[in-house]
């Protein structure tokens, strides 16, 4: 039986439905990858899997249309609307199995070959049915064309508008529901062009695809709700979908502890000995401390340790995520912690990629404070490099004095030691030192300087919790298992040290 013509609005219909599918996959695609990023770790594993996986299952399903020869138009409603369901409903099925810990790898694999295969299938039928308006060089070059402008629309709407105002589940049941409107938008219009035997199935696949992700839509704040608070052992307080990462943070009693991306970024508990430990011996054995940088620490803290030198007398920090810094300002509970430091008059706080900023800024610092998060990514690791350490090396004036947190020399034994090589080749002379953090275990840092350092005594001028002089030559020994290692420094062309650090702390 041969296809019926489409009237005008069941032709507009059809080329929104090549839109909304382009828009949509890409959509999915954008989702799977920076949920498993999130989760998982490592984007650029995450993101290659999953386009690779997307791509192979497309070939298949494009494949399969071959003997697909009738009924064409019910098989792409069926099609529509499967799409919307199962990539709709895709970021609820990954957030549950994350949390319950049902092998996310598996369904991860198995929803991107679901939703690649069921778009591999839509486009091909889509093009045969707008074939008999037109040549095929002309149906081909409409088809594509609208193709190419939903992926552009989809890769702008994506980070710049639905992650940050919806956060992934929000976005995912949203872009899941608009595919199967679509679809139930050309049941409605094309109903008379159907044979009877498949308008019942359809009209209860689009009610049952409808109904299950307006459902999920209305209680995905629950849902995020109960799936969040299996991850996180303490009560959430505060929760957020920024455009660059998921920021939690949790409370039990007084201890306050942020979570970025899932990951712990301190606890209050202990936060003390780590941000002493990172900031006091660089400006204790710096020449100068009026000019102080101070590159991620976002939550304020290390701005508050820096601020007890009255001799510093403008401090930079830089952190990419706008909404860190404005919830180190306005959260009471954290502002209490970090003394309000991100507002007091002598802080500059630059939202932007610190790499950038290391290339455009001109004067010089007395202090450089990397209190960076760890190099779980290549896109961090970047300011881990030989080539970040050489632009803050030309920031630093003379007596001028670097320090990096370095994770644990403990459980990343490689990653610590990588840090310190890389230093190294960026022409630095480098002093490894660790402290026991309870909330993390042990953890270590290193100095910079292109001069030599005295390092003791250390001399300390202002009142501490956790730091003392004593404590200072123990701190610079490690253990036969934290000695150094041969390890390759960290390069921009070369990115080792996130391998490292997911290996090691993968064990």
């Amino acid at each position: 039986m041969a296809e019926a013509r489409f009237s005008r609005l069941g032709l507009f219909l059809l080329l929104a439905a090549v839109l909304a599918v382009a828009v949509c996959s890409i959509i999915y695609e954008l989702l799977i990858g920076s949920v498993s990023a999130y989760f998982l770790g490592d984007s650029v594993e995450q993101f290659s899997l999953t386009i690779g996986i997307f791509l192979f299952a497309m070939g298949v399903g494009s494949w399969l249309t071959r003997w697909i020869r009738k009924d064409l138009l019910a098989r792409l409603i069926a099609l529509e609307l499967w799409l919307g369901l199962v990539g709709g409903a895709s970021v609820a099925v990954l957030y549950l199995a994350y949390a319950e810990g049902s092998h996310y790898r598996y369904w991860m694999v198995l929803l991107t070959l679901l939703v690649g295969g069921l778009i591999g299938l839509e486009l091909p039928l889509l093009t045969r049915l707008l074939q008999q308006y037109g040549p095929l060089r002309s149906t081909l070059a409409d088809v594509l064309s609208l193709d190419y402008l939903g992926a552009l629309v989809a890769a702008l709407l994506f980070p710049y508008l639905l992650l940050p105002a919806l956060g992934n589940l929000h976005t995912g049941l949203l872009t899941g529901l608009v595919n199967a409107l679509v679809g139930a938008g050309l049941l409605w219009n094309c109903w008379g062009q159907l044979e009877p035997r498949w308008r019942l199935g359809l009209a209860l696949l689009a009610g049952g695809a409808l109904g299950a992700l307006g459902a999920l839509l209305a209680g995905a704040n629950p849902l995020l709700e109960r799936w969040e608070s299996e991850l996180y052992a303490d009560r959430i307080v505060h929760s957020q979908q920024s455009r660059y990462q998921k920021i939690v943070l949790t409370r039990w009693g007084e201890d306050l502890r942020l979570y970025l991306d899932g990951h712990l970024q301190f606890a209050a508990v202990d936060e003390r000995r780590y941000h002493e430990a990172l900031v006091h011996p660089a400006i204790s054995l710096s020449a100068s401390r009026q000019r102080v940088l101070i590159l991620g620490g976002g939550d304020g803290l290390s701005a508050r340790e820096v601020l007890k030198y009255p001799q510093v007398e403008e401090v930079d920090l830089v952190d990419l995520d706008p909404a860190i810094t404005d919830l180190a300002r306005r959260h009471l509970a954290l502002t209490r912690l970090n003394h309000n430091a991100l507002s007091h008059p002598k802080v500059q706080v630059h939202n932007q990629d610190a790499f950038t900023f290391l290339r455009e800024a001109q004067v010089p610092y007395g202090v450089i404070i990397a209190d960076l998060t760890d190099p779980r990514t290549e896109a961090i690791g970047k300011l881990y490099s030989v080539e970040g350490y050489r632009l803050c090396r030309r920031l630093l004036g003379p007596g001028g004095v670097l320090v990096t947190q370095a994770t644990s020399p403990y459980h990343a034994r490689r990653a610590f030691w990588c840090i310190g090589q890389s230093l190294e080749e960026a022409g630095f002379r480098v002093y490894p030192y660790h402290a026991l953090v309870p909330s993390f275990g042990e953890w270590g840092f290193h100095l910079a300087a292109t001069q030599p350092l005295d390092l003791d005594p250390l001399r300390l001028e202002v009142a501490l919790d956790f730091l003392r002089p004593e404590l200072w030559p123990g701190m610079r020994l490690f253990d036969p298992d934290m000695e150094r290692l041969p390890v390759e420094p960290n390069r921009l062309d070369r990115p080792v040290l996130g391998r490292y650090y997911r290996e090691e702390w993968g064990e």
